[in-house]
């Protein structure tokens, strides 16, 4: 994972973040809250994303790779936890 990247994606959220409180503190117009809140949730889901992919080649592939089978079943389910939260969102 590139920390560096992570943490300046999360802190621009952040910021936004912020920016979308003193919205609400100047009742801003619905929708442009609206679509403040949709571009977090973007750039949420490409940090996620980012986590989601080195996750996938790092300890999935060290699991697969493994000689330990309770390992790899692990670690496939918790990636099909994370898309069955994923789906009820």
């Amino acid at each position: 994972m590139d920390r560096d990247d992570t943490l300046h994606r999360l802190k621009n959220v952040e910021g936004h973040v912020r920016g979308i409180q003193r919205m609400v503190e100047n009742d801003a117009y619905c929708i442009d809250l609206i679509r403040q809140i949709q571009a977090v949730q973007a750039a949420l889901g490409k940090v996620s994303a980012n986590i989601l992919n080195d996750h996938l080649h790092s300890c999935l592939i060290t699991a697969v790779r493994g000689e330990d089978p309770e390992e790899r079943e692990r670690v496939l389910k918790e990636i099909a936890e994370v898309y069955s939260m994923a789906s009820k969102v």
